[in-house]
């Protein structure tokens, strides 16, 4: 499909994907048929091969050390790492490492953009976004959240417990998100604290065992629980104005979440390219399986649908350039979830027993995508903020005027219905 993306935009997705094609595929075929790792020297050489190719950290100012790209520009290349479980880790464009760098780039001081941003784009530091809780504490609903921040002359002491920090284990530092005044509410005495993993009082719980993809990297940070036990850091790692943590978060979630649904929308554009060739290749029953009717109309909605989900997000993605969007990201992020969620079904479903082996990554996609309808907010809270604008939108003319010509109209009936002398 023509998308009609920006010249640039279609000139580094294709070197990109030229990328996953000769290098980053072939290796993960390997590691999926031995069961090996990539150790952190591979995954080293990996991004001297994008740099080599202006390709490593695509959405990144080239100050450093990226490549520039402005946000729709840079859609079409998370789209075909996507291909990969280990696409997006290979040119240093995976969550959460993205969605941090952006909120330093974004918000942060110049000394926190130089200690902390510049080794974060080069992967001489990693991070975690520290924001989940355990009941009852936040999660679908950020307003429950129990982590505080207070002050204490020129530190804030953090006390919280959070878990599923992604890449947490092996974070040099983390994004915290604390209440700072109690006295507000929580969308107005929120903010976001940096946290060195260093500090006293950091206490790393557990790695989070889960359903999804095998880890494939040697260093893979995981999903880490911790707990913050009167951590002590100075008022100036406060990442942005105190209070806007939230405002702050959702401009990093809103990108976030059509990062994401570009991610895997490449993966499921690849799983349905496997299951095609399968069907196209594999008898059954007197023909190839792609001459069966129920599976060729199945693998027709299955195009479509992403297809769909495609032309939202790139909408979604125009509009986030002009306004926060939020109905837009929403609407795309729920749908493209589900669909990728269903191509991904499908694709077990077509391939049999091939599709539950570790022979191809399909079983792995399948395990990994089922986490999209939950994480940057499941399906259930982007379909409340949805349907919540649209009765906001209700006209109520129309309501009103029917409502006035009911009354006339019950009116006149009795009117006539009355007797003359009345």
């Amino acid at each position: 499909m023509e998308y009609h993306d920006s010249e640039k935009a279609q000139e580094v997705a294709g070197r990109v994907e030229a990328f996953m094609d000769e290098v980053v595929l072939p290796l993960e075929r390997e590691m999926l048929a031995t069961g090996d790792t990539i150790s952190n020297d591979e995954l080293a050489e990996l991004w001297e091969m994008a740099k080599e190719r202006d390709l490593f950290a695509p959405q990144m100012p080239e100050e450093y050390g990226g490549q520039g790209l402005d946000f729709a520009d840079m859609l079409p290349s998370f789209e075909q790492v996507g291909r990969s479980l280990i696409g997006a880790h290979s040119i240093r464009a995976n969550a959460p490492q993205e969605g941090n760098m952006h909120t330093l780039e974004m918000v942060g001081t110049e000394e926190q953009k130089e200690e902390y941003l510049r080794p974060l784009v080069q992967g001489e530091m990693t991070s975690g976004f520290s924001m989940t809780e355990p009941m009852q504490g936040g999660g679908s609903d950020p307003k429950m959240l129990q982590t505080t921040a207070i002050k204490d002359g020129d530190e804030w002491v953090v006390n919280g417990h959070k878990w599923w920090t992604s890449d947490g284990w092996d974070a040099d530092f983390f994004l915290v998100m604390a209440r700072t005044d109690l006295d507000e509410h929580p969308y107005a005495g929120t903010s976001i604290i940096l946290v060195p993993r260093e500090t006293e009082g950091v206490e790393l719980v557990r790695n989070v065992g889960h359903l999804g993809a095998p880890e494939l990297l040697e260093a893979s940070g995981g999903h880490a629980e911790i707990k913050y036990n009167d951590v002590r850091v100075p008022v100036e790692n406060t990442v942005g104005e105190e209070g806007k943590g939230f405002q702050i978060a959702q401009m990093r979630l809103g990108g976030g979440r059509l990062t994401h649904c570009m991610r895997y929308s490449g993966m499921a554009e690849r799983a349905l390219e496997i299951s095609k060739a399968y069907l196209s290749e594999r008898e059954g029953f007197g023909s190839d399986l792609a001459e069966k009717q129920t599976l060729r109309q199945r693998i027709a909605d299955a195009e479509t649908k992403l297809h769909m989900a495609r032309c939202g997000v790139r909408h979604a993605a125009r509009e986030l350039d002009r306004s926060e969007a939020r109905i837009e990201v929403a609407m795309s992020k729920v749908y493209t979830a589900n669909v990728c969620n269903e191509i991904m079904d499908l694709a077990v479903q077509c391939l049999g027993a091939n599709g539950v082996a570790n022979d191809l990554p399909v079983a792995a996609f399948y395990g990994d995508v089922r986490a999209f309808r939950l994480f940057d907010g499941p399906d259930e809270v982007h379909r409340r903020t949805i349907a919540r604008h649209a009765f906001e939108d209700v006209a109520t003319e129309e309501i009103e005027h029917a409502l006035r010509f009911d009354e006339d109209r019950i009116v006149d009936e009795l009117k006539r219905e009355a007797p003359a002398d009345d």
